[in-house]
């Protein structure tokens, strides 16, 4: 088992920035890819960025490229995802997630993946 635990969100104006944090526990955290989804009310889950287990590679939603930056602290067993010039589009529940494999957080969908932390808020106003 992993357990995972977001923190970081809040409420932020539009042009903002926030670091998101997903704090991992249970396993070796470098044998898991890891990533980060969002979901806003009324609408699907959905995947925003990911990175490998040693941060060779990363993805990004093409909503969110150039503005969030995903990276990762093995020593630490935590996941970052920076979130700057937020937008009130940007405003849903952030997710973290893990699985052992890089390609299914990136392209195996939200049932394909083995675990995920509680959430956390990010509120962004106008």
């Amino acid at each position: 088992q992993v357990q995972l635990v977001e923190s970081g969100g809040g409420l932020v104006q539009a042009g903002g920035s926030l670091r998101l944090s997903c704090a991992t526990s249970g396993r070796t955290f470098s044998n898991y890819a890891m990533a980060w989804f969002r979901q806003a009310p009324g609408k699907e889950r959905e995947f925003v960025s990911a990175i490998s287990r040693f941060g060779g590679s990363t993805d990004y939603a093409d909503s969110v490229k150039g503005r969030f930056t995903i990276s990762r602290d093995n020593a630490k067993n935590t996941v970052y995802l920076q979130t700057n010039s937020l937008k009130p589009e940007d405003t849903a529940v952030y997710y973290c997630a893990a699985d052992r494999s890089f390609n299914t957080v990136v392209r195996g969908g939200t049932s394909a993946i083995n675990y995920w932390g509680k959430g956390t808020l990010v509120t962004v106003s106008s």
